[in-house]
């Protein structure tokens, strides 16, 4: 009973962190499409104090440990780190204490101040019940997630079903085979300075020279353009490979998703470029709103017009990866006091994101 209160827990808890995430998601990137972060990949320490919650077939009061933890995080997603423990609580056959360590595989949903994680480990603990001792081994699951105070401090906390076989070394009479949760509280400290976002070169459209061969008109010499065919007003970097387009007009019906008859000949295009470039890139569709309007209404608005963009290339045959994110009015290119600012505050774009 006790073990699948506590899968349910953990299950329960990793649900519980979704949302969270995903908002986290809305406001921070690891990897933008206006500049580039490289993969934070340290070494930490991370100590840690620990609540035992005995399960009933130990026949033990629940007890109080503490430990460290020396890790090192691979990408955006995984951490792995290397675990030692003491614990001890009062038993009916005498104290119990519990020394041991586990090598642990962290998965993080997301990197942001506050992140969430799922976590399995596995290793091997020492058990003594009063004078009875025995080596067995043991396996962690659970959930939890880190809170950034500083880019070298965050906090930490989860909780994990502990499962133990010791082995025939009969510590407990009657059973080798035990059910515990664990609760972990502490802190992270990673080592050396949090990588920094490195500016990504964009170069200005220029027109073609009579002197250098530039096709598609980007700017960017055949000689050295790595995307030939970029299609026309699409912003590239160094290398002529796409980086920023942006669709302005009257692409929508007014207060509305559904596209016009003007935007579906313009996405045609698109969506042929796409289709013959050699770059699959992630794309991000991002719609964007003037300031009329209510700001709900305007960021509601705006994710079902870049999702409405987003489908019709889906729908062309574009089978780079769309994700559609809609910006309200949150980020103005220009004056909404005005018309013609707003005019262009009223616009999609499309952002390819850098491997």
């Amino acid at each position: 009973m006790l073990k699948k209160n506590l899968l349910t827990i953990a299950s329960l808890t990793i649900v519980g962190f979704l949302p969270l995430a995903q908002a986290a998601d809305q406001s921070y990137k690891i990897w933008s499409h206006e500049d580039r972060q490289y993969p934070d990949n340290r070494w930490y320490i991370a100590p840690f104090g620990t609540f035992v919650k005995s399960g009933g077939d130990r026949s033990a009061k629940d007890g109080w440990g503490g430990g460290m933890g020396i890790g090192k995080m691979l990408d955006k997603h995984f951490n792995v780190e290397l675990k030692g423990f003491y614990e001890e609580f009062g038993g009916d056959n005498g104290p119990w204490s519990l020394t041991g360590g586990t090598a642990d595989l962290l998965y993080f949903i997301s990197r942001d101040r506050f992140s969430p994680y799922a976590v399995i480990g596995a290793g091997a603990m020492n058990s003594c019940a009063s004078a009875n001792c025995g080596v067995g081994v043991i396996g962690e699951a659970g959930a939890g997630f880190t809170y950034e105070v500083h880019e070298n401090f965050l906090l930490r906390s989860d909780v994990r079903y502990r499962y133990n076989n010791n082995l025939n070394a009969q510590v407990q009479p009657g059973t080798d085979e035990f059910h515990d949760m664990v609760v972990n509280v502490g802190f992270v400290i990673p080592f050396g300075d949090k990588p920094k976002r490195v500016a990504r070169t964009e170069i200005p459209m220029a027109a073609p020279s009579t002197a250098v061969l530039d096709s598609d008109g980007d700017g960017v010499p055949d000689s050295m353009d790595k995307c030939p065919g970029t299609m026309k007003g699409t912003k590239v970097d160094f290398s002529g490979c796409p980086v920023r387009l942006v669709l302005r007009g009257q692409h929508f019906q007014r207060n509305s998703a559904e596209l016009t008859l003007n935007a579906r000949n313009i996405l045609d295009d698109v969506a042929q470029s796409l289709i013959s470039s050699p770059e699959k890139n992630d794309i991000e569709v991002q719609g964007h709103a003037s300031s009329e309007g209510k700001d709900a209404y305007n960021m509601k608005l705006s994710q079902r017009r870049a999702q409405s963009v987003a489908n019709y290339l889906k729908k062309k045959g574009v089978t780079n990866r769309l994700t559609a994110r809609g910006y309200g009015e949150t980020q103005p290119i220009a004056n909404n006091n005005t018309e013609a600012g707003r005019a262009q505050n009223r616009r999609v774009e499309l952002i390819w994101i850098e491997d």
